[in-house]
């Protein structure tokens, strides 16, 4: 099964904000997560994600916050 979540092209700074809040609920699923373990290897898995997350949104902005264009996106979810 596959969820058309984000398809069309957007202004960037549309592109940014969008791919932004997703990251931030992602990165929140995550820290909710940390909360409820106890499990060292869970939580430092979560850390390393989260981090990850961090990095990619940084590149992310650079990368569409020096494009003044349109951001052509394509967001599929593959559930199976």
């Amino acid at each position: 099964m596959y969820i058309q979540l984000i398809e069309g092209e957007f202004k960037s700074n549309d592109a940014l904000d969008l791919i932004t809040q997703m990251i931030q609920v992602k990165i929140k699923f995550h820290e909710n997560k940390i909360s409820k373990s106890e499990i060292e290897e869970d939580i430092k898995a979560r850390e390393a994600k989260i981090k990850r997350l961090q990095k990619d949104l940084f590149e992310l902005r650079n990368d569409i916050g020096s494009n003044l264009n349109a951001v052509k996106l394509d967001g599929v979810i593959k559930i199976g």
